[in-house]
């Protein structure tokens, strides 16, 4: 990094918004306590993509702020999902895919995500439109895979963190960035503790 571009960095970094980093701790804390299967990640998750929502917007990455507000939702149906069976005898068990089913997953994804890029490439409405409408299609999609405790939404999770921390970089968001690549090893610590929490639920 030369001395330009480091320079650039720090600015970048000094004029962080206090709300950006808000939203990254509390994006911390839905990880590590989705990763324990306690249904207060949830609430963690809602007021943080809450503040994202705004963030992104203002930003000029409209398919990051339309997938902000979508988890939203997801949180608040993560939440009573986990909620309603933790108060039942039938509790919510991680669960696997079928090879096949992974496969369709990802072509789907591939196909709707391409489709998106072309039209924000054609529009001029995202400052990167390829990893922008990529991420926010791929992200849909795997919230609800961790909603419904499929054990390889992790695994996706890795992968999409990687690609948004890229994204984050690009766009000047810094603290969201450090995020995801904390999020992206925090991706496959969720896995191995779901791993064994798997395991357990069918021996």
């Amino acid at each position: 990094m030369n001395q330009d571009s480091f320079q650039h960095v720090l600015t970048a970094l000094q004029q962080m918004s206090p709300w950006e980093i808000a939203a990254a701790l509390m994006g911390v804390a839905y990880i590590l306590l989705a990763a324990k299967e306690s249904q207060w990640c949830w609430p963690f998750a809602f007021f943080s993509t809450l503040v994202y929502t705004a963030l992104f917007w203002e930003g000029q990455l409209p398919m990051q702020a339309l997938l902000n507000f979508y988890y939203m939702g997801m949180a608040i149906y993560g939440f009573w999902l986990w909620h309603e069976h933790g108060k039942q005898a039938d509790t919510l068990s991680i669960s696997r895919w079928p090879w096949l089913w992974h496969i369709g997953f990802i072509a789907v994804g591939i196909a709707v995500s391409a489709l998106v890029s072309a039209y924000l490439q054609k529009t001029g409405q995202s400052q990167s439109p390829v990893l922008d409408a990529y991420t926010t299609v791929f992200s849909v999609m795997n919230t609800w895979l961790i909603a419904r405790k499929v054990l390889e939404n992790w695994l996706y999770w890795a992968v999409i963190d990687g690609a948004a921390t890229l994204l984050y970089i690009q766009t000047g968001y810094y603290a969201t960035a450090a995020l995801f690549v904390l999020n992206t090893i925090l991706a496959i610590v969720g896995f191995i503790s779901w791993v064994k929490l798997y395991r357990q639920q069918t021996a």
